[in-house]
């Protein structure tokens, strides 16, 4: 896809009707995802606001490969979630937010994961729905994606990160500074 300006948060609509192919048939291809929903009325939802189809271009543009994992009855929005095999390649490298990045006195990563997030107009995912997106299949068997962090652990300077090995989610915690090739995070987006 065309990378387009971080501040214009527009699409043009070459690029909207480029993304909505590629979420239509990723979300046919995945149906047990989202079982018993239409894609006819997630496309209306997302045709009806702009900004939300901005940032599912930022999250399909940074690998997250979005795609439907549910729906709130109550707030009558579709819950999307990164459903990239391997925790998003444009989105690894860095830091759990900026106090942890500004924090390091030398090889300070490019930027953090809340930052990014935060730019995006997504939410980091939290324990709970990452241990759901492991539900749907096998994500991060060879890389491990940030957790939004409680906040007493990060008051502690930690932060938490999960993965899947052996068959099993293990949620750890790292020092919320660290960085590593293999270790980015995976959002969510309500529409």
């Amino acid at each position: 896809m065309n990378n387009i300006s971080i501040n214009k948060k527009e699409l043009s609509p070459a690029q909207r009707e480029e993304l909505l192919r590629a979420l239509k048939t990723r979300f046919e291809k995945n149906m047990s995802r989202h079982k018993g929903l239409a894609w006819a009325e997630v496309q209306a939802k997302l045709e009806a606001n702009t900004g939300k189809l901005w940032s599912l271009h930022e999250m399909e543009r940074t690998g997250g490969e979005p795609d439907v994992v549910g729906y709130d009855k109550k707030t009558g929005e579709y819950i999307i979630y990164d459903c990239s095999a391997e925790s998003p390649q444009g989105r690894r490298n860095v830091c759990y937010d900026r106090e942890a990045l500004e924090s390091r006195k030398e090889h300070k990563p490019e930027n953090s994961a809340i930052d990014m997030a935060t730019a995006m107009g997504i939410e980091l995912l939290t324990e709970e729905q990452y241990r759901e997106l492991q539900k749907l299949g096998n994500f991060d068997t060879k890389t491990s994606s940030w957790l939004k962090t409680p906040a007493e652990i990060r008051k502690l300077g930690g932060a938490i990160f999960a993965d899947l090995r052996y068959d099993h989610v293990f949620v750890y915690h790292n020092g919320a500074e660290s960085y590593y090739g293999v270790r980015g995070f995976r959002g969510s987006l309500k529409v």
